[in-house]
């Protein structure tokens, strides 16, 4: 569905990812982790398009998006991608129905009947129905991030990219937030790809784990084949330790 085959990323002297491999496989979830500042939102946004990397390649179903020459070309490989950033990155001067109909409004050609028919069908699907005319500031975080799935599902994407989902969330609604990316996923069969620096906590709604460290994977597996890792990193990493062989800068 995803491969990412020996990519090398550098800002300047900085080298950020180096012969980076993995495959995401279709119809499941794979997390990407490690500690912050390692390289996972810079391998997402190479997985996007938004940047490009040093060397080697990444096909997305098919489509090799480090080949494409033009926004145009990149769009229409992005078009098999949802994303679900951070902060559900809303307009806030939308309301909750226009925020989910907006990717159908700016890039279909469906009519206005056929998008009023999507979006109150997504609404409903997430219990967003009786919010569709408040505006983000409106309602909780956890409602916000329903609106942001809303909005990533209704153009039926292949894969749905998850960019740290539960960053500053209280736990409740953590916890909320990666129900909600089970359910989903349940019930439209997407391919998922979570970054994330929460574990154990993302192991839940993953069937693959890769961890990134200095710019290498250094370990991939089942959330049970991490957990019982002998690597060092990886059980600092778990276990949340100052000592070991990862730095705390």
């Amino acid at each position: 569905m995803i491969s990412v085959r020996n990519v090398h990323k550098s800002f300047g002297s900085q080298v950020v990812l180096e012969d980076v491999s993995l495959e995401i496989e279709p119809g499941r979830t794979t997390a990407i982790v490690g500690p912050s500042g390692v390289g996972k939102s810079v391998l997402l946004k190479l997985i996007m398009g938004i940047l490009a990397p040093d060397s080697g390649e990444i096909l997305v179903c098919g489509e090799n998006i480090t080949q494409a020459r033009s926004e145009q070309q990149k769009n229409a490989i992005r078009s098999s991608l949802g994303v679900l950033f951070q902060s559900a990155a809303l307009f806030d001067s939308l309301t909750i129905y226009e925020n989910v109909a907006f990717p159908l409004v700016e890039k279909s050609k469906l009519s206005r009947r056929e998008i009023h028919r999507r979006v109150v069908e997504m609404l409903e699907s997430l219990s967003l129905l009786p919010h569709a005319f408040n505006y983000p500031e409106e309602i909780s975080m956890g409602m916000r991030k329903r609106v942001g799935m809303a909005r990533s599902l209704i153009t039926k994407p292949k894969v749905l990219l998850f960019d740290e989902p539960n960053t500053g969330l209280d736990p409740l609604v953590g916890q909320e937030v990666y129900d909600l990316i089970s359910e989903s996923r349940q019930k439209w069969g997407f391919t998922g790809v979570v970054i994330s620096h929460e574990l154990p906590e993302v192991f839940q709604v993953s069937d693959r784990v890769a961890m990134l460290l200095n710019g290498r994977i250094i370990l991939e597996g089942t959330p049970d084949e991490i957990c019982s890792s002998s690597n060092e990193a990886v059980q600092q990493f778990l276990n949340g330790k100052v000592d070991g062989p990862i730095k705390i800068h």
